[in-house]
């Protein structure tokens, strides 16, 4: 493991933490706002981002690196829509899939093997998770403001089930 691999795994831990409460803000939102669905969804995203941190988190111990936990910034907390809320996420999955390729071509570039192999499940995760977005945001698109089919729509995102947790 070199130092720059090294401190730019512990930024995408913070970086998956950060997620984590971002989620958790959303979901706050969006059950205050009676979509309790959609808070469903996020909770369990939240829960899904922190285990991501985890996953990362673990690996450095196992290889015995030393972690370092750094500071999130507070998360957005208002929103105008429920379109909004998720246009919001689709935002935020981008930037993480971006980070993560970056952080994979660093560890690339300086031959640090596990990492890459680590990072490699990442890569598949982001994959998924920014076509689960996507096609959410296709949804409330298509419905527009049609109250019945967001209602339909929250309850569709309410039966989300939680996955088992990664890497814990």
């Amino acid at each position: 493991m070199t130092p720059k691999v090294l401190s730019a795994i512990n930024q995408q831990v913070a970086a998956e933490f950060s997620a984590s409460f971002s989620y958790l803000a959303m979901a706050a939102w969006c059950e205050h706002h009676q979509f309790t669905g959609a808070g469903h969804w996020f909770r369990l995203q939240s829960q899904e981002e922190h285990a991501h941190a985890m996953k990362l988190f673990n690996f450095l111990i196992a290889r015995h690196h030393p972690v370092a936990l750094g500071s999130i910034a507070e998360p957005r907390a208002t929103f105008g829509s429920l379109l909004e809320v998720f246009e919001a996420v689709q935002a935020q999955e981008k930037v993480v899939s971006q980070q993560i390729d970056a952080l994979y071509e660093m560890a690339f570039t300086e031959k640090v093997f596990a990492a890459m192999a680590e990072l490699q499940w990442f890569i598949t995760e982001q994959v998924e998770e920014e076509k689960n977005v996507r096609d959410i945001v296709a949804k409330l698109r298509m419905v527009k403001d049609d109250p019945s089919s967001i209602l339909d729509l929250d309850r569709e995102l309410g039966a989300r089930a939680a996955e088992p947790v990664v890497g814990a």
